[in-house]
């Protein structure tokens, strides 16, 4: 059963200098309103206890267009200003509901600028794009084709670190389940290899990071000479965003393809609910996590098994995966990381990865079945979050805790 969702399709594009100019100052002003804003919220809370809403925000951004000082914010188009407001009121949102630290200002010197665009802020004919503003379309590379028929709601101009220069285009779209299949798979996360499945299979980690250090070190040591604020310091730091980029690009679209695998070919994908966040404290290996990118893996895993119809099961990330024997259930006390493959006391011999990615794959098809035919995936979807450290715990019942 095909369903409809909102999917982005970003292009680049090549701006003429008149276009460039014009962005650079709608980037500047939506960026200005949304600190003042903020500095406003800010104040009004700390000093008088008082809540700013959107709306009074908006009467205040037409107040400030009509002072001498801010009356250059007419220039530009109103709808990127608007957007702003609108982003702010969403942080403030997910502050008070405790799922963002609280607002902070946006630099000018952030390595991503952009601005939104709404359907009155922009003109879409005959699949040409053009802005508020501006007379011509934008030159766009139309590297993938849009769904057919298909009405941008929302487009969002960017400039990354690099000065390349992209659009993204929110559009509805029909995606198809994919076959049924009664595959399963366990899947479990590492450095020396990015994933092992539970099939076997071995996927070797790219470290793109490392593959292009020496250029980048080449390159930071080169900015690192340059003198502030000099012509030759700015094309150097974007000779250095521009290998990070490089790094970056390569990276999403190595997770891409894997991900994509994964999800056509099972039914079921069982990964572990790993905290990035706590193991990059280790600063040996903090480098080379940070390279794998397991968070950005996880993200795609989400939303592509819940377009093409596959569960995923998110299991509790105190599991003893890597410690637990698939043969016999015992298990070890201790496992140091430089040990790759151990014998358990029943004899078997374990690759300490593949043991870890099938035993992840049975707790976490048993955690499944736990839940009498409700899906975990669905509560997936919703939240963004899932958690069947329950069932999981139910599943491995009897087991030691580590």
């Amino acid at each position: 059963m095909t369903q409809q969702v909102k999917r982005t399709f970003k292009y680049r594009f090549y701006p003429t200098g008149e276009q460039a100019e014009e962005l650079s100052r709608t980037f500047g002003c939506a960026r200005l309103v949304y600190n003042k804003a903020l500095e406003e919220r800010t104040a009004a809370w700390y000093g008088e206890q008082r809540r700013i809403s959107y709306v009074q925000s908006s009467a205040a951004l037409t107040e400030w267009k009509k002072t001498e000082e801010l009356a250059f914010l007419t220039e530009v188009s109103s709808v990127p200003l608007q957007q702003a407001l609108r982003h702010l009121q969403a942080a403030f949102a997910n502050f008070f509901a405790k799922r963002a630290k609280y607002p902070r200002f946006k630099s000018k010197k952030k390595s991503r600028q952009s601005a939104e665009y709404t359907r009155s802020g922009f003109k879409w004919r005959d699949g040409m794009l053009t802005l508020a503003k501006m007379s011509a379309p934008l030159d766009i590379r139309w590297s993938r084709p849009l769904p057919e028929d298909a009405e941008p709601s929302t487009v969002t101009v960017s400039r990354d670190a690099a000065g390349r220069w992209f659009v993204s285009l929110l559009c509805e779209d029909t995606v198809t389940p994919a076959p049924a299949t009664d595959h399963a798979v366990g899947v479990d996360a590492g450095v020396t290899s990015l994933v092992t499945l539970s099939t076997g299979e071995k996927v070797t980690n790219p470290r793109h990071e490392r593959r292009d250090r020496a250029r980048l070190a080449r390159a930071q040591r080169e900015l690192s000479r340059k003198a502030k604020g000099s012509a030759n310091r700015e094309k150097a730091r974007r000779k250095v965003a521009r290998v990070h980029a490089r790094i970056a690009d390569r990276r999403r679209d190595f997770l891409h393809k894997l991900s994509t695998r994964l999800v056509r070919e099972n039914q079921t994908v069982v990964i572990e609910d790993l905290t990035v966040r706590n193991l990059v404290k280790n600063h040996k290996l903090a480098r080379a996590i940070s390279d794998a990118s397991w968070t950005e893996l996880r993200t795609m895993l989400e939303y592509k098994c819940a377009w093409y119809g596959r569960e995923l099961v998110v299991i509790d990330r105190f599991f003893p995966s890597s410690k637990l024997c698939g043969a016999c259930g015992t298990v070890r006390e201790e496992l140091p990381l430089n040990v790759r493959e151990w014998t358990c006391d029943c004899g078997k011999v374990h690759d300490r990865d593949v043991n870890a990615a099938r035993n992840i794959l049975a707790a976490g098809l048993a955690a499944s079945a736990c839940e009498d035919g409700v899906r975990p995936q669905r509560e997936f979807s919703r939240t963004g979050r899932s958690s069947v450290k329950q069932e999981t715990q139910r599943a491995t019942a009897g087991l030691p805790r580590l």
